[in-house]
């Protein structure tokens, strides 16, 4: 069966077709129906107008969903979740979602002479860690430019060690090696996770372990649960268009494909 707005532009045309030859009282319709939204005049002259306003009229666009990630960088379960969850649904359906990382985790803070101090679950390593890929966020900025360098980063053997390589096989525009070394040795880096250290303790409710996700600023225990298991399936469920659902269709199909390629029936 057509869809309903094939049915229902197919109605118009021929409903507008038995008056499109005679146009009372203007010019006569001498074109054919694809092209009366043509101009404004054709549309006049074969009295489409608010067919063709209905045809023009832009669509509301979806608005992406929220995914938080409060984690730290030496955690497994939080680089489990960037590298096998967070980066390819980002892939696949960037334009549904606005992510926002917060390296933190369960870091502790205190004020000390001169800067503030941090001790790490995972040690002066994580620590590191936390203070590169927070200086990447600030400078970076676009989600688009910093993720694949974290994702980068939190797949390789070591995080902190990874850091040069990763920036040359995703090169950031404008943004070099010494800006990043330069934010994480100075005050700029320390000011960033303090920042990251009250955007975490300001949680509602509080954080209790990491990876810590909030979808749309909420998180329970169910929705951390999908999240770590099908983050794709929660940003479709909750994205209003269906380009996510068909990506989930294709995906389906291309697992179905696979499926019968290793396990042929018969």
């Amino acid at each position: 069966m057509a869809p309903g707005w094939l049915l229902s532009s197919i109605a118009a045309f021929c409903c507008l077709g038995v008056t499109a030859g005679i146009a009372l009282g203007g010019a006569p319709c001498d074109y054919p129906p694809h092209q009366w939204c043509g101009s404004s005049e054709i549309a006049l002259a074969c009295k489409a107008e608010k067919h063709c306003a209905r045809l023009s009229s832009p669509r509301k666009k979806a608005e992406p969903v929220s995914v938080s990630l409060y984690y730290e960088s030496l955690c497994p379960a939080c680089r489990s979740f960037l590298v096998f969850q967070l980066f390819p649904t980002a892939l696949l359906v960037g334009e549904a979602m606005n992510i926002t990382l917060v390296p933190y985790g369960n870091a502790k803070e205190k004020k000390g002479p001169s800067k503030w101090e941090f001790e790490c679950q995972h040690g002066p390593d994580e620590c590191l860690g936390n203070l590169m890929e927070a200086c990447l966020i600030h400078l970076l900025g676009d989600e688009g430019s910093y993720l694949p360098l974290i994702f980068c980063m939190e797949s390789g053997a070591s995080v902190t060690q990874n850091l040069e390589t990763c920036m040359k096989l995703y090169p950031p525009r404008e943004v070099s090696l010494a800006n990043v070394t330069s934010c994480v040795s100075g005050d700029l880096g320390n000011k960033l996770m303090h920042q990251n250290a009250q955007l975490t303790d300001a949680l509602r409710p509080p954080h209790k372990y990491v990876p810590w996700i909030a979808v749309n600023g909420n998180h329970t225990e169910e929705l951390q649960g999908e999240a770590q298991s099908n983050l794709l399936g929660v940003v479709c469920k909750l994205y209003k268009a269906s380009a996510c659902r068909m990506i989930i269709i294709i995906i389906i199909i291309i697992i179905i494909i696979i499926i019968i390629i290793l396990h042929p029936f018969g």
